[in-house]
């Protein structure tokens, strides 16, 4: 998909193509603008998921997922490897949340995978506990549509961008930290957009089809700008008066 329009075009023409090969959610239905959808072949980007260095090869570091639907086939095949990740609620409005598939009964695998079975089985974790934990390997995130030089929007809301500020300011990211964005081929942006200062920027684009590597390694470290939050929906979340108390800085 290509030619040089704004980010809304993008994503209204997008969502248009989605359509087709979307799979419907359970409360929100066909509304993109409330969740990020899945799609026909998910499954392939899973797999393809899988296979990355930064997953094989990420010793005793941290996995984080978002709670997209897109997902929710790599979050099965995660718990089927006993493969333990961070998860944060929808909206962020509990804030995050880990995973151990040791404690699911095999018959609930496929259903701690779904949104509502990871609320039933994973614990909570507050910045300070979060924060003695190992660093992240790998973050993996879905969204409406990712350009080519890896800038990549969602529904609008920002809030893989604010998550991964968060657990940066926890140092819970670093240089090696590798970021990845499931998306349909149809969300792929064939062009070079410009990104906002608090935009994350993705090392892998993962489709159905292929999994692109996009260098960032000039990538700055994520940061929360305090001075954006007053007056959105981030301003009266759990975990920004947690990480302002853990900053010693006061209320807004």
């Amino acid at each position: 998909m290509s030619g040089v329009l704004s980010t809304d075009q993008y994503r209204e023409q997008i969502w248009a193509e989605l359509a087709k090969v979307a799979r419907p959610d359970s409360r929100f239905h066909w509304d993109f603008s409330s969740f990020i959808c899945d799609f026909i072949g998910s499954e392939k980007c899973s797999d393809r998921v899988l296979e990355l260095d930064a997953l094989k090869n990420r010793g005793n570091r941290q996995i984080f997922i978002t709670p997209d639907n897109c997902l929710e086939d790599l979050r099965y095949k995660l718990i089927q490897r006993g493969i333990p990740f961070v998860m944060t609620t929808y909206g962020i409005v509990r804030g995050f949340y880990r995973l151990d598939p040791t404690t699911i009964p095999v018959s609930d695998h496929h259903y701690a995978a779904t949104l509502d079975g990871f609320d039933r089985y994973a614990v909570a974790m507050p910045l300070a506990e979060l924060q003695k934990g190992e660093k992240f390997a790998l973050l993996v995130t879905g969204g409406s549509a990712v350009s080519n030089n890896g800038v990549r929007f969602g529904k609008g809301h920002g809030y893989f961008d604010f998550e991964w500020a968060v657990l940066s300011e926890l140092g819970l990211t670093d240089s090696s930290s590798v970021v990845a964005d499931v998306v349909h081929d149809c969300q792929f942006v064939n062009e070079v957009m410009p990104a906002e200062k608090h935009d994350v920027v993705v090392d892998w684009v993962v489709t159905p089809t292929q999994a692109m590597h996009i260098d960032q390694s000039s990538r700055q470290s994520g940061r929360v700008f305090w001075e954006l939050v007053p007056g959105t929906e981030f301003e009266h979340l759990g975990i920004v008066a947690e990480l302002r108390a853990i900053q010693n800085l006061g209320p807004f």
